[in-house]
C-alpha cells in the first residue's frame, strides 16, 4: 500500500503524484485524460491512477 499524506479515496479514482494523493475523479475516464494531460506538460513527474474499489494502482505512461 502506498504512503501518502493524504487519505485514499474510498469509492472513485485519484491521481497520485510523485507518491502524493492530488486530485479525485468519479470516473476512469476522467482520471486517465487528467493524467495524460498532466503527464504531457510534466514527463517528468511519476503519475499513477488509483482505483479505489480495486485498491489497486496504475503507472501512467506516454505512448
Amino acid at each position: 500500500m502506498l504512503r501518502l499524506n493524504r487519505e485514499l479515496p474510498t469509492s472513485g479514482y485519484a491521481l497520485v503524484i510523485d507518491g502524493r494523493v492530488k486530485t479525485e475523479f468519479k470516473t476512469k475516464e476522467g482520471a486517465e485524460t487528467g493524467a495524460r494531460d498532466l503527464k504531457r506538460r510534466f514527463p517528468m513527474l511519476q503519475i499513477k491512477i488509483y482505483d479505489a474499489q480495486a485498491r489497486s494502482d496504475e503507472e501512467v505512461r506516454l505512448a
